[in-house]
């Protein structure tokens, strides 16, 4: 009977375990995709291929970005929907960065 009940604890243990393992809200590749994003509005400015305008617009829509993920894990768990509102953020942003580092400008 005692090893019922330690067997039946261990199992409950394990299974709170894995279900707080799952509802992580870990997003490394957005993580790493906003870092890589950020090197290259850096980039830009050391280059001057971008405008003082260029680069607080960029700032301003990277941030945007980061406050988007962080409601996203708020409830402690990213949903599919959630991941790919994201993505397309990230598109956008991708889109602008190039578009700003290309369109001849320069400081």
């Amino acid at each position: 009977m005692k090893s019922i009940r330690v067997l039946l604890l261990v199992a409950a243990f394990a299974a709170l375990t894995a279900t707080v393992a799952a509802a992580n809200p870990v997003t490394p590749r957005v993580d790493r995709r906003e870092a890589r994003q950020v090197e290259r509005i850096r980039d830009g400015v050391r280059s001057g291929e971008l405008t003082r305008g260029e680069t607080r617009r960029l700032v301003k829509g990277q941030r945007h970005v980061h406050r988007m993920e962080r409601r996203a894990k708020a409830d402690g768990c990213v949903t599919p929907q959630e991941r790919r509102h994201l993505n397309r953020a990230q598109n956008h942003q991708s889109r602008q960065i190039h578009r700003f580092k290309h369109n001849g400008r320069e400081r």
